[in-house]
Parts: structure tokens; sequence; C-alpha cells
């Protein structure tokens, strides 16, 4: 690894990917973007599937990127790191931005060179997610087991996808998001990734995004691909033998929560899927690894 850039020098961009239907919200997003402390934020929005409105704030560089077709969010957003050059090399740290989202604070991006700038290892930060009206944080969106305190800081094993920082030497080295995830598990496995190359991964609950609480389940495809994706993320990155248990606790998990039938025939599906089709090239993690990530409180069995 590289030292990195100290935290005055350190260059910031932003990747926010949208369809297009919510300008409302993309615009309240650039404009917490452009109130941020520090030199400006360099953004690039990229339009999934659908033209993009005509996007202008005051103090902000923003530049656009229209796909023909929805690519899925991981790809999506593989597209807007590119356009900061191969991995993201022009700048230092991308933040990847949910559209519906608001940057609470205006000190988020000093907070986020000052963290890199500190630590040599820290490879990604994810922010805490909390709601507009109420400041609540789901327990879903604190990434780590012990999740009854959102507003306590700590190392973690993954992060949240719309409300993050990755310095972009992590995707120089390990790759970007896996495209054919196309929604769900696509930060796990970059994480795992990044931390078997021996980054770290920080929750740091004073960098918020506020966010509208909305269920996951939401998204048509939901059941389907959390599963297909949970059994090509344990093809992809595990160990052999930790393979069949970590599929097999998740599989157990999901039939102790009770689903309803179509949402259980959906999710059954994937996990089919997930066996039968290709996952991408397999990179088993480091024993060490495993070790690592037990010892940061969630066994990559869980």
């Amino acid at each position: 690894m590289t030292a990195p850039a100290p935290a005055s020098a350190m260059k910031l961009g932003a990747v926010v990917l949208t369809m297009g239907n919510r300008p409302t919200e993309l615009r309240a997003l650039l404009e917490s973007v452009a109130k941020q402390d520090g030199e400006a934020i360099e953004v690039v929005v990229v339009g999934n599937g659908s033209p993009l409105p005509p996007l202008s704030v005051p103090g902000l560089t923003i530049r656009t990127v229209e796909l023909s077709e929805n690519v899925g969010i991981p790809a999506g957003r593989n597209v807007g790191v590119e356009a900061f050059g191969p991995g993201g090399r022009d700048v230092d740290v991308l933040l990847f931005l949910d559209d519906d989202g608001v940057l609470a604070r205006q000190d988020t991006a000093e907070l986020c060179r000052a963290a890199f700038a500190a630590d040599p290892r820290l490879g990604i930060v994810g922010f805490r997610i909390a709601d507009p009206d109420t400041g609540a944080t789901q327990r879903r969106h604190v990434p780590r087991l012990r999740a009854s305190d959102p507003l306590r800081s700590s190392r973690v094993t993954t992060f949240l996808g719309g409300a993050n920082a990755v310095r972009t030497t992590v995707f120089q080295e390990v790759g970007g998001l896996p495209d054919d995830f196309f929604y769900a598990h696509e930060e796990t496995d970059l994480a795992w990734r990044a931390l078997d190359a021996g980054w770290m991964i920080d929750y740091r609950a004073d960098m918020v995004l506020c966010h509208p609480t909305t269920p996951p389940s939401r998204h048509a495809v939901y059941h389907r691909m959390v599963a297909r994706n949970r059994v090509w993320l344990a093809r992809r990155n595990l160990p052999a033998p930790l393979v069949p248990v970590y599929t097999g606790v998740w599989l157990l998990l999901t039939l102790a929560r009770r689903p309803s039938l179509p949402a259980l025939r959906a999710w059954f599906g994937g996990f089919r899927e997930g066996w039968r089709t290709p996952c991408g090239p397999r990179r088993p993690m480091k024993w060490r690894t495993v070790w690592r990530l037990t010892r940061l409180g969630r066994p990559p069995v869980i």
C-alpha cells in the first residue's frame, strides 16, 4: 500500500446513480454535496437506463453519463468509478450516495479526508443512514451483528452501498463491484476482497446520510437476488469448507423468519440459481482473513 495523501491534499469525487425518477431528491442531494466544507467535490451522475434532467448546481462540477439500459446497481456504480479514470485514479476517494439521500452535515467531506489521511490501512468508510424526519437508524443499516447502538462507530466487515466512501486505491488493487450481482450483496463482495488485501473498513456514526425509511423488499427482484447473490458471494470468496456452512446458515435463517409463500418461492428460486449459474471468478480469501473477520465480530458464516 502506498502512503495516503495528507487530508488537505486529498481529492474527493462522488458517484450518484439514478433512474431519473427522483429529480427533486437528486437536486437536494447535489446541493448538500455542493455545501461541503473544503475543496469542491467533482460529481458524476449516472443515468441507469434513463435520460437525465438538466443538472446545474452552483459551486459544483457535474458530469453525466447516460446508459441505454438499466445495468443494475454495481455495474452502474462501476461506470461512475471509471468516469474518474481507470479505477477512479483521478481522485483519492470516491463517495457513493443514493439519489434520494441528503448529507446531513457540511463537514462530512472533511471528516472523510481526515479519516483516510490518518489511517493508511483504511480502505472504506460506511456512513450512518438516518431517517430525515425521526433521525432514527434502522438496525439493518448498522453493518455489524451488535447493532443496538447505531451511534457507536467501529471497525466492521461490510458497508452500505448508497452511503459510503472508498479509497480509489482499493478499486485499483482488488477491482470494482461485481457487475453481474445487479442488486444485493455487491458491497460485501467488495468488502471481503478489500479485507483480504489488508484494507480495513470503518462504520462512522458521525458521517450521516439522511434517507427515507423504506423496506428493501419494495424491489420486485429482492427475494430472488438476495438468495442468488448470497450463494454467489460464498462461491466467489469463501474457502471451500465454509461455502456450505455459510449458505446453510442463511437457508435456516430465512426459514426462521417465516416469509410469505410467494417470497419463499422466489427465495428458493434464487438459491437454486446461485448454484446453477456462473458466479464469476473464484478467489477464496485467506484463512487469516477468516480469522480477521471473526475477530471483528462477524465470522464469514453469517
